[in-house]
């Protein structure tokens, strides 16, 4: 009997605890997952958050180990804006970003890049970081194919 009791009490923690922590359905605010990318209903549309807040507005931190990088709404020159219209905004953009800041190499450019695992390196995808809005922003974020200048005289 005194083992039933033990697993109740840990039961009924474990659902209170996790009411505690779980956002009910309907909440304004997003909640955030530890690598950074948003949950909830925020995700769902950057561009009505931005048609409601101005170009400082911060719609995403990525993660560079305990550092982070925003990404604003920005305008047609920098930010969500900027890389929506010039280079497309998916989820497939998103996660390229997150990869590149997360665990990509200093490209040069003020930001982090993904390469081909070849010789010579082939750049994959770039993020260049700082705004008018601040230094640790994104600016833009592309699809790059060309070698690596630094690589091609190892190979």
């Amino acid at each position: 009997m005194l083992f039933n009791a033990s697993v109740k009490a840990a039961l009924s923690t474990a659902a209170a605890m996790s009411a505690l922590l779980i956002p009910a359905a309907g909440s304004a605010s997003a909640a955030s997952s530890a690598s950074g990318e948003t949950v909830g209903a925020v995700a769902d549309s950057f561009d009505a958050m931005c048609r409601s807040h101005s170009r400082t507005y911060v719609l995403k931190k990525y993660y560079r180990g305990p550092q982070f990088f925003t990404l604003r709404c920005g305008t047609s020159t920098w930010g969500w804006k900027h890389i929506k219209a010039r280079h497309g905004w998916n989820s497939t953009m998103d996660r390229k970003i997150n990869a590149a800041i997360w665990s990509g190499d200093p490209n040069g450019r003020g930001g982090y890049s993904t390469y081909l695992n070849q010789c010579p390196r082939v750049e994959k995808f770039r993020t260049i970081i700082g705004t008018p809005a601040g230094t640790n922003d994104l600016l833009t974020a592309y699809k790059v194919d060309q070698p690596a200048v630094a690589g091609a005289a190892a190979c």
